[in-house]
């Protein structure tokens, strides 16, 4: 195999792909087959969406023996039953090819993933392949955790009984991948597997003969014996047009409709109807999973699920999974706030430094002074502040989530507040949504592709910003630093603040409940629905990994988006600052005309128009406040909180000002690169402008409410 990484060359890439043999990936999700593509594809990979669909589409091409691959990554699945997005998806993958080309393109083989600790349940989807097609090599993936729970799978026996090639790897060490590929190569180069079809209930079988000769004769594009059984449950089967899949015209075939009658009758005779039909169907491949286990697989006593089950009792239980959950979202918090605090200074000195040069070249060939000042106090400046403050809490925020996720706690996580989000009519998964959102909403927003129903997926997009993004952590830690904790050392400072700070995103996870709650019983209607969770094995994280991948799928996607903005919007910020009408800048008007309705918030006009400059990014809320009262023309910022406080209490600020500042940074609209997303997403103007009015709306009402009570009993 040649060595991972390396691409490719471009002018030769479409020559390659259209005599590459396509090989298809799937598996149930959490059994390593995204280590095992990226083992295979390294850096030659390439990402978006399937057609008309929000589920990520990945694929890359290899080299192994002087032949080229493009391997194609499927949804992670446990059926082909056709009953969410991702099963649909797969089974028209495997029932049709690749209809995304632009050329005939049939798949060669199809790598079945299957985790070696509960090879049981990872039979059901090879049984469900094998329906479909015979060109089938089944992986057997984590051989070395298997191995330390004392499992021994009989290889040799398993092929025999499944009639496909298996190997065995574990990807994370890349064991045994060249075996697999040996294996792959063989049923592309012209093997033609024979492999096991499980037998139903004998009604069923006839009634299957009577369609699959019909089906045969006509000459269909897919497996008939597959195609049967799926019109016998009267399913439009992986397809959403049955005469696509079938690739002839139902409707207008007398002898197909005739024979599907007669096999009804047949059934219907037996006492089968069609949901007992599918019932039987599930439980036949259930049946012959379970045989072929007991035939294959050995194990020592179950010892091994005994550390496992007694962490799960601990992790997972009613009251100490909630405290363990607070905890270490404290925890997180802290490494995250101490953390960020060095290198967001260093990014910062670097980036005033470029500033004051590009100042220096500016004067040095005698720019316009409005324009240099424009172009780099505004611009750079604001994209500066971004970078400075956005970048480092992301760094180490999204890595620390990641590790959580390789961990296997984020898992244990969503069963934890799945009851509560059924209770809001929603989808447990939204607790993972919503985690992801703690680092950044759109990154919350774009998580929501897990979410197989639609509406659910909606709630949880629309949701997501009332827990609060790392882009206002400054806010919310500044405020709660001048006004809620007293002078103490520095550690127990951010300890307390972290804790405070663990505080408000509670409330922002509970609004989160009553906003999903209020959402599926007006514009969202309907009956949450089910879904499994799987609680895998714990792991030890594989660092190295984890860092790649969250610095380069998270960290700078999100990064890009935000600057493509802010950049833009630094220049409106320093117009409005800097254009004066009759003495006074624009930015004065506005707020003035801003400051009666902010009062009955709690807020003031400088702080209102704060928020709505800070549509880029929150990170410059309070830069924006400290420019607008001071009457400054670009952002800047204090020497220290101190010096800030001082300002705040100079423009009459309270701790219900400060209060109901906190409130506002937790449940006010979405960033612009949040925004963005959703619109992307939902590719609807309409709920864009909803997931801008929910939070907002609560935001308002729950500020109004404080100032209400602060008026009433006379508090300052």
């Amino acid at each position: 195999m040649e060595a991972a990484g390396v691409c490719f060359n471009k002018q030769k890439q479409p020559k390659i792909k259209a005599q590459s043999h396509i090989v298809a990936l799937l598996g149930n999700p959490n059994v390593g087959k995204s280590t095992i593509f990226n083992a295979l594809t390294g850096m030659r990979q390439h990402t978006g969406n399937w057609p008309g669909k929000t589920v990520e589409n990945c694929r890359g091409n290899f080299l192994y023996n002087g032949a080229a691959y493009e391997l194609v990554d499927l949804p992670g699945t446990y059926s082909l039953m056709a009953s969410s997005e991702e099963e649909k998806i797969a089974c028209d993958f495997l029932c049709n090819g690749d209809m995304t080309s632009s050329y005939e393109a049939f798949y060669d083989a199809a790598v079945v993933v299957c985790d070696a600790t509960c090879l049981e349940r990872n039979l059901n989807l090879v049984l469900q392949t094998l329906e479909i097609t015979p060109r089938v090599v089944v992986c057997l993936n984590l051989m070395d955790e298997a191995k330390k729970k004392g499992i021994s799978i009989n290889l040799e026996k398993l092929e025999q009984c499944l009639g496909v090639p298996v190997a065995a790897t574990t990807a994370t060490a890349k064991h045994g991948l060249k075996g697999l590929l040996n294996k792959v190569e063989m049923v592309c180069c012209g093997y033609i597997p024979k492999p096991l079809y499980v037998t139903y209930d004998e009604p069923i079988e006839e009634a299957a003969k009577l369609v699959e000769e019909t089906l045969a004769n006509a000459k269909i594009k897919v497996n008939s014996r597959f195609a049967a059984l799926r019109l016998l449950q009267h399913e439009i089967s992986s397809s959403e047009n049955l005469d696509e899949l079938l690739g002839i015209s139902l409707s207008a075939h007398e002898e197909l409709n005739a024979a599907l009658i007669q096999a009804r009758r047949l059934l219907s005779k037996e006492g089968y109807s069609e949901l007992r039909i599918k019932d039987r169907l599930v439980a036949g491949i259930f049946a012959h999973a379970e045989r072929i286990y007991k035939e294959t697989v050995t194990h020592e006593a179950l010892t091994y699920l005994k550390g496992q089950l007694k962490a799960d009792r601990i992790l997972t239980g009613r009251w100490s999974g909630a405290v363990i959950m607070l905890l270490l979202l404290a925890v997180v918090f802290y490494i995250t706030l101490v953390g960020a605090n060095y290198p967001s200074m260093l990014i910062s000195g670097a980036l005033t430094y470029v500033e004051t040069q590009l100042l220096n070249l500016a004067a040095y060939i005698e720019a316009p002074k409005w324009l240099s000042d424009a172009l780099i106090l505004g611009m750079f400046r604001v994209l500066s502040w971004v970078v400075s403050v956005m970048l480092p809490p992301m760094a180490l925020f999204f890595p620390l989530f990641t590790l959580l996720e390789d961990l296997g706690y984020l898992p244990r996580v969503a069963f934890n507040l799945d009851n509560s989000f059924r209770r809001a009519n929603a989808c447990g998964k939204q607790s993972l949504t919503m985690c992801m959102g703690l680092g950044c909403n759109a990154a919350g927003v774009i998580g929501c592709r897990i979410i197989n129903s639609p509406r659910e997926r909606l709630i949880a997009i629309l949701t997501n910003n009332f827990v609060p993004c790392n882009g206002r952590f400054p806010t919310l830690i500044a405020i709660i630093s001048m006004f809620f904790i007293s002078a103490s050392a520095r550690y127990a400072n951010s300890l307390l603040a972290a804790l405070m700070l663990t505080g408000f995103i509670a409330l922002g996870i509970w609004l989160t409940f009553v906003s999903s709650k209020l959402l599926s019983k007006t514009l969202l209607r309907g009956i949450p629905s089910s879904f499994a969770l799987e609680l895998p094995p714990y792991r030890v994280p594989q660092v190295a990994k984890v860092l790649l991948r969250s610095l380069f799928e998270r960290t700078l996607f999100v990064l890009g988006r935000a600057a493509l903005v802010a950049a833009p919007m630094g220049l409106f910020i320093w117009l409005l600052a800097n254009i004066r009408v009759e003495g006074l800048a624009l930015l004065k008007y506005c707020t003035a005309f801003l400051d009666a309705p902010a009062r009955i918030f709690g807020l003031d006009g400088a702080i209102l128009m704060a928020f709505i400059l800070g549509l880029p990014a929150n990170e410059i809320v309070m830069p924006l406040l400290i420019m607008t009262y001071l009457s400054e023309g670009a952002l800047l910022e204090l020497d220290s909180l101190l010096a800030f406080k001082t300002l705040l209490l100079e423009n009459g600020w309270t701790w219900i000002t400060a209060l109901c500042t906190m409130l506002f940074t937790l449940l006010h609209w979405p960033c612009s690169t949040a925004l963005i997303t959703i619109w992307k997403e939902t590719k609807s103007l309409k709920w864009t402008v909803v997931a801008f009015l929910l939070p907002t709306a609560f935001g308002l009402a729950l500020c109004a409410a404080v100032a209400a009570l602060g008026r009433a009993f006379g508090i300052n």
